[in-house]
């Protein structure tokens, strides 16, 4: 396999570009500097995940036998509940509504950073991801120099998809958080089409073909 042939397939599987409507909804009421840093955040986190199904993958897949099309599953309910959110969440809060709630706040600095979830996971580092690293380094089939360009591959499609990230701050700036808030749920829509489709297709693929 070349290396055009793992960009596509990282590609794929990562979606830089269908990560810019989740940035997008869950950063509407951030400051730019607070964007810049979930986005960075975001990114170096699913590249450590992705690296960990890169050395470790193989043996937990194996451990566990779990199959690609249960990952897709997973990952397509999960995205499909988040897309949710995006539709019937309640809108951001204007400048004033945020010096009243800025206790509420402090209580919820407990709650996982956006740049975890949904950012990193599922977003980026998706169960394709992960489950297209493991393929791409299987250690039956490819030696450590070809594990190696997997890797490299796989940290250019995410820096990729950081510089799309950090492209969306003009645009917040530009649209307000009305605009982002209709984008989100637009966008919202977007989504849970694409997680039903990804879990439709896999299960048409386990009746077809038997597999679990």
């Amino acid at each position: 396999m070349d290396i055009l042939e793992r960009f596509v397939t990282l590609w794929v599987v990562i979606d830089p570009i269908g990560t810019i409507p989740v940035f997008i909804a869950v950063t509407a009421g951030m400051a730019s500097a607070a964007r810049r840093a979930t986005a960075l955040l975001a990114c170096a986190v699913s590249v450590g995940v992705l690296l960990f199904f890169l050395i470790f993958g193989q043996l937990l897949i194996d451990a566990l036998n779990i199959s690609l099309l249960s990952f897709q599953v997973a990952g397509g309910i999960i995205l499909f509940l988040f897309a949710l959110t995006m539709i019937f969440g309640e809108a951001k809060p204007d400048a004033d509504q945020r010096a009243v709630e800025s206790d509420a706040e402090l209580a919820e600095d407990n709650r996982p950073s956006p740049a975890i979830f949904p950012l990193a996971v599922p977003s980026l580092a998706s169960p394709g991801a992960m489950l297209a690293i493991v393929l791409l380094t299987d250690n039956n089939q490819f030696g450590v120099g070809d594990q190696l360009l997997t890797a490299v591959v796989m940290v250019s499609v995410v820096a990729i998809a950081c510089v799309f990230m950090l492209l969306a701050d003009p645009i917040i700036r530009l649209i307000g958080n009305s605009g982002a808030a209709i984008i989100s749920r637009v966008m919202g829509m977007i989504l849970a089409s694409v997680a039903a489709d990804a879990v439709l297709s896999a299960v048409l693929e386990i009746v077809r073909t038997g597999a679990m």
